[in-house]
């Protein structure tokens, strides 16, 4: 690992090849100006490259959340659907094809996926289009699409299609850029989910369907904004917790959307993006009926929460890498 402000992998100089493909309406908001720029050097399947089959104009923060969508669904290797609003996906799951991967997801947050974003990691079919055109979605976007399938969507004029022809190379290395004051912040992109095998800390280890969903819950929490907390049960998410202030309110939003929409967290898993440093997430876990839980460890306080699950018989895995998003 790189110290005292080494970073062997990024250049001490960085040049960009960058052309501007496109003109926007406008920015975030309506008094900003925006342009898309590509960068020519990269090749590979994305929002930026993408087919733009039908639909209005792609705006700035249509883009945006169509990149996290599209980022979120590619970590899948099942047949997967995300559906994303504000950069934060209400709705994540995987199932036998893609059109039951979508009703799971959607079933989530019916409520938040108006107006939002759906990627697919599979060709889009006709099933699966006839429930897109049910409720009223931003953009698609999907490696492929069957011409009927094309047809059914044309009914929704307005909303963008977006085919990338295939799925992104997760060997791929990239850089991540972030402009700030005076500068820009880059890194490398988090391209990893887990780092070796994950360890139970508990005194009983996950079932192996607890483990799945552990798994699955994990991954989709890398791509919600900090602090995350998101329940999971057969492969789909049941309440997400995204970008509060503190990790406990995460976990409540979580438990207080799933219950709103009459959906049972008993028997589900939950996963942290971070540490827990207090054990009041395992209680809140415990509360809504989960029965293991996914979170990197590594606090000082790491025991008591371990105490608290083994009294409420939880299993807990620790993976040792966390997935902050900012």
């Amino acid at each position: 690992m790189a110290m005292n402000g080494e970073s062997p992998d990024l250049p001490e100089e960085l040049q960009l090849n960058l052309r501007r493909a496109q003109s926007l309406r406008y920015g975030e908001n309506p008094h900003q100006s925006a342009a898309l720029y590509v960068d020519q050097s990269h090749k590979g399947p994305g929002v930026a490259s993408a087919r733009v089959v039908q639909g209005k104009e792609l705006s700035f923060n249509n883009l945006q959340d169509a990149d996290s969508a599209f980022e979120c669904v590619s970590e899948f290797q099942e047949p997967a659907a995300v559906i994303v609003k504000h950069m934060n996906p209400c709705g994540v799951a995987v199932g036998a094809d893609v059109h039951t991967a979508y009703l799971l997801a959607l079933s989530c947050d019916p409520i938040s996926a108006f107006g939002g974003i759906v990627a697919l990691n599979r060709s889009l079919d006709t099933a699966t289009a006839e429930e897109l055109i049910k409720i009223f979605l931003e953009v698609v976007i999907a490696p492929s699409a069957d011409e009927d399938a094309l047809k059914i969507l044309a009914a929704k004029s307005n909303m963008r299609v977006l085919i990338t022809g295939t799925m992104p190379d997760k060997m791929e290395k990239r850089i991540i850029i972030k402009s700030i004051a005076g500068g820009f912040l880059v890194q490398s992109s988090d391209d990893k989910v887990f780092d070796g095998e994950v360890k139970t800390v508990t005194k009983r280890a996950p079932t192996e369907g607890e483990l799945e969903d552990m798994i699955f819950a994990f991954t989709v929490c890398k791509h919600v904004k900090s602090n995350a907390i998101v329940y999971a049960k057969n492969g789909a998410t049941v309440g997400i917790g995204a970008g509060q202030m503190s990790r406990i309110y995460s976990a409540k939003l979580a438990a207080l959307k799933a219950n709103d929409l009459n959906l049972s967290l008993k028997g589900s898993v939950m996963a942290s993006d971070a540490f827990m440093p207090f054990p009041d997430c395992v209680e809140a876990a415990a509360q809504a009926g989960a029965t293991a839980i996914i979170q990197p460890g590594g606090s000082k306080n790491d025991q008591a929460s371990i105490d608290k699950a083994d009294i409420a018989d939880i299993a807990v895995v620790f993976t040792g890498i966390r997935h902050f998003r900012h």
